[in-house]
């Protein structure tokens, strides 16, 4: 269908529009014409994806520029996904008279997901991909090649590699699988063919760390221009994705990978100072010169600031004590030393940037400054040195990336030293965190480079808190409600059990046998009434174990296997991967199943429950850092600690219980099994739609009464449901485009969206 907001016209590549998805796309055009950014709540499963890329898609063609699209997301399949959703816009828009040409939109990830090569692709391990890729393709092995046949390069690298840019890919929109069977055909390779059309691309999709991380946005989002839109989509943990692109862990097999790489440079220093002293010379003459040419890039709005190394940094000459290859190996060497007897404390220590590094010059005379380099030099080293098996020496890099954030930052960051892989171990485990704060730090430049950025999701309540927390203003900021021709979908608040027992995930309360019995009762009961799947969230891995260990102890698990098969998140990216196969096999051939997993993990963040796959979710509810974090945002951001840790368990409730419901024609129950979601105070700080489906008998509830108002439920869900008649109050036709002030140029069938 076809329809105008103001003077723009929209094609929409469905036969009808909900209202909530009209009201979303005007926000959005709002925000670009005012080239501000923007905060928007859309509602699960209304369609958030394909009315972002519509509207945005029309900006670009019908106002002259062509801005960028830079769409970010967090798991390759949900790229897939808005690729895939991407190709079918294009497509129908063509079908539709417009032109749309030379457009190309395709998405990133990383050698792992996009390599052809025979032998390089049977690795499983991204690490051993990056290692074996760049040893067919650097400058240097390629170099060597010439004079030694023997050597293996890639050819699908080789074929390209004098191609011009323009030349390599057709228009169209690529999805992973498009880009490999492309590259097969042509001979090219999909990785590096996607990053070197990457200025000529309409749209790209790719991961969050592509523009948050400073090490790899240097690398893929350096040539975007100042007026291209950003977009992060799942947006509710955007504060926790900039925090970990800048905190590091350092453990002892971490440093004693280090000196082993310290050694490995010293003696390849040794070889060629030997062989060809004239490339170390070159490098030195460049280093007396600085990073000038890095600020000039800037200048010219060429390059995305990396929050790493700042401006002023890039304005001097790197320090003379580490300009000689080999007076930056004995300088990495101390500092590593140096890490590791600090290592060897028995007690927690925690202090400022500014404290260590003062205990750093008292220790070893070594000054900040050459601190603050550390993490180019190395990197200008490495490359100097012609070294291409860097998984070699990732352990180094971050300590050399420590070493730089600790000069960088006097505030936003802590040294965290302990002695103990948690409270209740007793066998030495000792850990070193540079814990980032402040979650402003890595994205403040993307704010401030480029006019527009819009942050997105379904579950961004209270969504006053993200601005003040990431120090930006939106332009436009709006939470929109869902429509329903019937209420899909039912929260239930379950306080007590059948004894009368409160039931709550509170920390003081978590353990006590009675709760869990409680927690147990309700899964049992809810094992027998409700068909298909059911998901249960938990706060941690370490809580779910003990549950479910006490669980089996106490005999419900054997209850539950009577009507339902169980199966576990674990921390194990695979092991969830088959256990999510199975649960969806078990709900495929009608023997129904459990999983149980836990709230910021995989399950909860990425995969969609829809229909038979989730029709019921249950929600449970300290670290040094966490406290830490606390401190600086009520010091920095007059942000309360309770008002951040109700703002963070609602957000990740919120989030949870949204993965049953997944489009209007869709149902499910959502069960939050804790005494506090019956407080007015916390139910307020879900988004509407939620909200809105809260009613005063479903506040307070017993297991028995949950149970009871569940089958009620599930009965008038089983009832025939007619998509076209009864979904109709909920849709938007060209008419009523035409009465809400947008106008419509072809008549519209009521379809299914």
């Amino acid at each position: 269908m076809r329809f105008y907001i103001d003077d723009l016209p929209v094609i929409f590549p469905y036969d009808y529009v909900y209202p909530e998805q009209y009201r979303y796309m005007c926000g959005l055009k709002k925000s670009l014409d005012s080239k501000g950014h923007c905060m928007l709540e859309m509602p699960s499963g209304t369609g958030k994806t394909v009315s972002l890329l519509s509207l945005i898609i029309a900006y670009q063609q019908f106002y002259p520029g062509r801005r960028k699209l830079v769409y970010c997301s967090r798991t390759v399949p949900e790229i897939d996904k808005a690729l895939e959703e991407l190709k079918r816009l294009i497509a129908y828009r063509r079908e539709h008279g417009c032109e749309d040409k030379d457009f190309l939109g395709l998405g990133l990830t990383s050698r792992r997901n996009l390599c052809i090569h025979d032998r390089v692709r049977k690795e499983r391990k991204g690490k051993v991909v990056d290692a074996k890729c760049r040893e067919m393709t650097s400058s240097w092995v390629r170099r060597k090649a010439q004079e030694e046949p023997e050597i293996e390069l890639c050819g699908f690298f080789e074929k390209m590699a004098e191609v011009d840019p323009a030349d390599l890919l057709p228009s169209g929109v690529y999805t992973m699988d498009d880009l490999m069977d492309y590259g097969r055909d042509a001979g090219y390779c999909p990785y590096y063919l996607s990053r070197r059309v990457i200025p000529l691309a309409d749209v790209i999709i790719y991961s969050y760390h592509y523009m948050l991380d400073p090490k790899v946005a240097e690398l893929v989002s350096k040539e975007f221009s100042r007026d291209s839109i950003i977009v992060f989509d799942e947006a509710h943990n955007i504060d926790s994705t900039c925090i970990e692109s800048l905190s590091i862990d350092l453990t002892n097999y971490t440093l004693r990978n280090s000196s082993v790489s310290v050694q490995k440079l010293a003696e390849r220093v040794t070889e060629i100072k030997q062989q060809d002293s004239q490339r170390l010379q070159d490098e030195y003459q460049r280093l007396v010169e600085g990073l000038r040419d890095a600020s000039l890039m800037r200048e010219e709005d060429a390059v995305l600031t990396n929050p790493t190394l700042p401006d002023d940094v890039l304005t001097e000459a790197v320090p003379g004590n580490i300009r000689r290859a080999e007076h930056f190996v004995m300088f990495l060497k101390r500092f590593v030393e140096y890490l590791k007897a600090r290592m060897r404390v028995m007690h927690v220590v925690a202090e400022t940037t500014p404290s260590f590094l003062q205990h750093v010059r008292e220790i070893t005379y070594i000054e900040r400054k050459p601190l603050r380099f550390c993490a180019e030099r190395l990197a200008s080293l490495i490359r100097t040195l012609e070294l291409t098996d860097l998984e070699e020496f990732s352990s180094l890099a971050k300590v050399a990336e420590f070493a730089t954030l600790c000069a960088t930052y006097d505030t936003g960051f802590m040294v965290l030293f302990e002695p103990f892989e948690s409270d209740q171990s007793t066998v030495p485990n000792p850990v070193l965190h540079l814990a980032c704060l402040d979650a402003a730090i890595a994205i403040r430049p993307v704010f401030q480079r480029f006019h527009t950025v819009i942050i997105t999701s379904g579950t961004l309540s209270p969504m006053d808190m993200y601005p003040r927390m990431l120090e930006f203003t939106p332009a436009v900021q709006e939470s929109f409600t869902m429509t329903l021709a019937r209420q899909c979908f039912a929260p239930l608040v379950v306080t007590r059990g059948s004894d009368q027992v409160t039931i709550s995930s509170k920390f003081e309360v978590r353990n006590d046998p009675a709760v869990v019995r409680n927690f147990g009762n309700l899964l049992i009961e809810m094992s027998k009434s409700v068909p298909d799947g059911i998901v249960a969230f938990f706060p941690s891995y370490l809580y779910m174990e003990s549950i479910v260990s006490m669980w089996n102890e106490i005999g419900v698990l054997r209850d539950v296997w009577k009507h339902k098969l169980i199966f576990v998140e674990t921390p194990d990216a695979a092991e969830t991967s088959v256990a999510l196969q199975n649960y969806r096999t078990a709900c495929d051939n009608g023997r129904g199943a459990i999983l149980l997993s836990v709230a910021r993990g995989k399950v909860s963040e990425g995969i969609d429950f829809d229909h038979n796959y989730g029709r019921a979710g249950h929600h449970y509810t300290e670290s040094r850092i966490l406290k830490a974090r606390l401190e600086y945002l009520r010091e920095t951001h007059q942000i309360r600690e309770n008002d951040f840790l109700t703002f963070d368990a609602i957000r990740h409730a919120s989030q949870c219980v949204g993965r049953v419901l997944r489009g209007k024609t869709d149902y499910g129950l959502m069960v939050l099994a804790d005494k506090r979601y019956s407080r007015a105070d916390k139910r307020s700080k879900m988004p509407r739609w939620i909200q809105e489906c809260m009613t005063e008998t479903s506040l307070n509830l017993s297991t028995d009464m949950a149970v009871g108002l569940t089958r009620k439920f599930l009965k008038l869900m089983a009832k025939p449901f007619d998509t076209k008649a009864q979904l109709g109050i909920s849709m938007w036709s060209n008419e009523h485009i035409v009465q809400h002030g947008g106008r419509a140029d072809i008549p519209m069938e009521i379809g299914e969206n």
